[in-house]
């Protein structure tokens, strides 16, 4: 093997990790998932932007404004997760980058000054951190749900009113309940996908 990682490690977050769709009934505490935010927030971001927000969504009245919103195949396995993470870019990220990155104090100034630019940025780097926060859940022990299946706008206006943040995904988070899996879907082979040139 030419992987730094054993063989349980690559099974945990890689080969045996699937997306759950139900969850048993055991809670995921703040410090469960602060345990995974402090895993994931140095994986690389361009610029050290670090865009990703992260809301957890816990009282049944956050839940059911959250519900509405998404699309009827994601409603109740939802309503059932027992914690549910509203993952969305801050779109004034550049806010913070005199700090997070120091080598180059006119960053905010010379490359984001724009929204349209800010935006394409903050969802790409978003969306890489949405997939660091996923393998840090599996990390955890737990399983992931993550969906796209929902009204971006709606949710957008009921969690981000300032209209500064744009949502990525939702995520539903716990042990995996009972006939949690879809069957695998096949994965592309290495030839179908690299090319040296």
């Amino acid at each position: 093997m030419t992987l730094a990682l054993d063989a349980a490690a690559q099974d945990l977050l890689f080969r045996e990790a699937r997306t759950a769709n139900t969850f048993t009934d055991e809670p995921v505490s703040d410090e469960q998932v602060q345990a995974i935010y402090d895993l994931v927030k140095y994986a690389p971001t361009s610029m050290n932007q670090q865009p990703l927000r992260v809301v957890l969504v816990r009282s049944p009245e956050a839940r059911q404004r959250l519900v509405q919103h998404l699309g009827d195949g994601n409603k109740a396995k939802t309503a059932a997760a027992p914690l549910v993470a509203i993952l969305a870019a801050d779109n004034e990220f550049h806010e913070e980058l005199p700090a997070l990155f120091p080598h180059f104090p006119q960053a905010k100034d010379a490359f984001f000054s724009e929204r349209p630019a800010r935006e394409a940025s903050a969802a790409f780097n978003g969306a890489l951190q949405v997939g660091y926060f996923i393998i840090g859940v599996r990390a955890a022990g737990l399983a992931a749900g993550p969906m796209t299946g929902y009204d971006a706008e709606g949710i957008n206006k009921e969690f981000f009113g300032d209209g500064e943040h744009s949502v990525l995904a939702v995520v539903n988070i716990g042990k995996p309940g009972e006939d949690a899996w879809y069957p695998r879907s096949p994965r592309l082979e290495y030839d179908e996908v690299v090319t040296t040139v």
